[in-house]
């Protein structure tokens, strides 16, 4: 290693430590130990530039293991990115900076991903490799690989051993996704103490169980070993790769190298001062950094912005020759592209018949295929359940990189992580698809697609007990609160084919939300008052005859119609109710003040909420002098429609609740 890469690893350890001990809080351990590997990737294999951030064909590179922040943040500064500063650096972890305690994605101009929870951006990584291939197989032309990247992730031990990367990695392997390249940053520390405690299997056979090229690096500051295995790893053009360097956590700290200590807690002034002096750094100023280490950084970023210049002069020349692919690219990469090309009355068309909302979302998405080519998606091995298979639109395998179709096998949580990084990569617009019920391993990797504005589609279907025979363990009923109560994430549950076109217009059109349409089993009938009013989460579907009804009834789903026949029973015996339908709360929420009056008017307190599922979070609707229909505890195995009688989800019942509280 000569002087200069020295000391531009040693850039990365003593930024990282400062800026920890300036916070008072955060985990030096991790950009200590990788240091090395991580300036060896950035400065002599990645593909990137840090003026143009966006470049469409840069490496992709995520750092897992989130906590270890300022490693990444520390790359960022030195290579110029966004003109992070040292002032940046500085104010880690405090209110509005740059720098927060774990990566965030859109916040911070070169993070690829929100990371934080262990073992999500390993699976987000292997999202983006899908991608990248995807795009590969639709774009390039013989002379022109305009899509050409690999992807990257940094993980340590607490990622390994976390499921969802088992889960994601092998698919990976079994898709033969050669560009993506897992660095297992390996120092056998987590923070109860040695991995040994907890965690001794050998990764490195597990990963070759998955397919994987396996290779390994013995000294993790060894930069020519280390460059070595990189590009062994992208010689491999039909595996993945992991690559375990074996680091020491903390290293370069003499009172904390190897220590579980070194992971989550600030150095302590003494010990900063210790590192520096074991690795012959220039000075005690905190945040200093020598000007040829600047130059150093600087100079690679010159040269790698010599090759986006030579991607951008292909490109532009592909598209002189290829005016077809220019125009096909406009569209894959046009976030307009869904008001554009959906509004029409064939989208909306439907036939007057019963039908589960799942089989009219299959439809919708059969529809939407066409006039969406960038469309991606598919369920955890559930898609003749779920309706979510595109006909004629191809598989995505090993075989086939420029299907449509996704099997991600069942592995929900990986699948819902893989679809964040499909999403996060460009140029695609993905779905995911589960029964409801599981939804409950989708969460963490839903919370984060939230947290990272991202517009993914949740297909969800089997919602309520109308699952039948299946019984409780099948059957949602807190779930839909679950996904209610989580900021910036959209719920539909439509009741019928105009509700389901709403809410797949939603989705395929919003920015920086994702949806979940949460989908009826059984068949529901066509409702003649539903109309496009659904794209304001809730309206009236059946109004009373009275200018002030005197209750209202307001469904979701399967019992909206439950709800009109209910009002028809009452009507018998003189009491005039108006029906809501509130296929989305989120999105009723965002309307107006005058809208929200005209279809809940303050004046008529008297209102019974009807839903088969839990009935938190309807109070706010209901107020003190309403009632509810709705699920008390956990369901049973029978015919779904002795489970509606058994539950109370019959139009008498209803009708009954709306007297007990006139």
């Amino acid at each position: 290693m000569n002087n200069i890469d020295t000391m531009s690893v040693n850039a990365i350890r003593v930024l990282a430590a400062d800026a920890v001990q300036k916070a008072n809080s955060g985990h030096p351990g991790l950009p200590l130990g990788s240091a090395a590997m991580a300036y060896e990737l950035w400065a002599k294999h990645m593909k990137h530039n840090p003026q143009s951030p966006e470049w469409a064909d840069r490496d992709r590179f995520i750092l897992s293991g989130g906590h270890g922040s300022t490693l990444l943040y520390s790359l960022l500064h030195l290579f110029g990115y966004g003109n992070l500063s040292v002032e940046d650096l500085a104010q880690f972890r405090q209110d509005g900076s740059l720098t927060p305690g774990h990566p965030e994605y859109g916040h911070t101009v070169g993070i690829e991903a929100t990371t934080g929870p262990l073992g999500q951006g390993m699976a987000m990584a292997v999202g983006m490799a899908m991608a990248e291939r995807h795009l590969a197989a639709v774009f390039n032309k013989e002379g022109y690989p305009v899509v050409d990247h690999y992807t990257y992730v940094l993980g340590g031990d607490g990622c390994m051993m976390e499921g969802i990367s088992s889960e994601a990695f092998s698919l990976a392997g079994t898709l033969g996704l050669g560009k993506l390249i897992v660095l297992y940053d390996s120092n056998k520390i987590s923070i109860e103490g040695s991995t040994d405690i907890a965690f001794t299997e050998d990764v490195k056979k597990r990963f070759e169980a998955f397919g994987f090229q396996t290779l390994v690096v013995e000294d993790g500051n060894n930069l020519e070993e280390i460059g070595k295995a990189i590009e062994e790893a992208k010689a491999d053009t039909t595996r993945p790769t992991m690559i375990t360097v074996k680091t020491k956590i903390g290293y370069g700290c003499p009172a904390k190298e190897g220590k579980a200590s070194a992971h989550g807690e600030p150095l302590g002034v003494d010990n900063v001062k210790a590192l520096k002096e074991n690795l012959n750094w220039p000075s005690q100023e905190p945040f200093y950094v020598p000007e040829e280490v600047y130059d150093n950084y600087r100079n690679i970023a010159k040269e790698n912005a010599k090759v986006n210049d030579a991607w951008n002069a292909m490109f532009e020349e592909y598209c002189a020759k290829f005016p077809e692919m220019k125009e096909l690219w406009d569209t894959y990469h046009d976030e307009n592209l869904g008001e554009k090309v959906l509004d029409t009355e064939d989208f909306w068309a439907y036939e007057d018949k019963a039908e589960a909302t799942r089989s009219l979302s299959g439809k919708m998405i059969n529809r939407i295929k066409t006039k969406m080519p960038n469309l991606i998606g598919g369920s955890a091995d559930l898609a003749p359940s779920t309706k979510t298979y595109m006909s004629d639109m191809g598989d995505f395998s090993k075989e086939n990189y420029a299907g449509r179709n996704l099997h991600f096998g069942v592995r929900e949580a990986a699948m819902t992580a893989i679809g964040n990084g499909l999403m996060l990569h460009g140029g695609l617009r993905a779905f995911v698809s589960t029964f409801f019920v599981f939804s409950d391993y989708v969460k963490p990797m839903a919370r984060l697609s939230s947290l990272m504005e991202l517009p993914l589609t949740f297909v969800l279907t089997h919602d309520s007990i109308g699952v039948g025979e299946d019984g409780p363990t099948h059957e949602p009923i807190e779930q839909l609160a679950e996904f209610r109560s989580m900021p910036n994430f959209t719920v539909y549950r439509p009741c019928d084919a105009t509700e389901t076109a709403a809410a797949w217009y939603y989705a395929a059109t919003s920015k920086k939300t994702p949806t979940a349409l949460v989908l009826t089993r059984q068949n529901l009938p066509q409702i003649p008052g539903s109309s496009r009013e659904a794209l304001k989460g809730a309206y009236v579907i059946a109004d009373s005859a009275k200018e002030t009804p005197d209750a209202i009834i307001i469904a979701t789903g399967s019992e909206v119609s439950l709800a009109i026949e209910a009002k028809a029973l009452l009507k018998e015996e003189g009491v005039d109710v108006s029906v809501v339908s509130m296929p989305s709360m989120d999105v009723f929420e965002e309307q107006s003040a005058e809208y929200k009056e005209s279809v809940l008017p303050s004046a008529v307190r008297k209102r019974v909420a009807v839903e088969a599922l839990s009935d938190f979070g309807w109070g706010r609707y209901v107020g003190l002098d309403g009632a509810y229909v709705t699920m008390k505890g956990f369901g049973a195995s029978a015919p779904a429609a002795t489970l509606f009688k058994k539950f109370g989800f019959t139009a008498e019942n209803v009708a009954n609740t709306v007297k007990s509280i006139l």
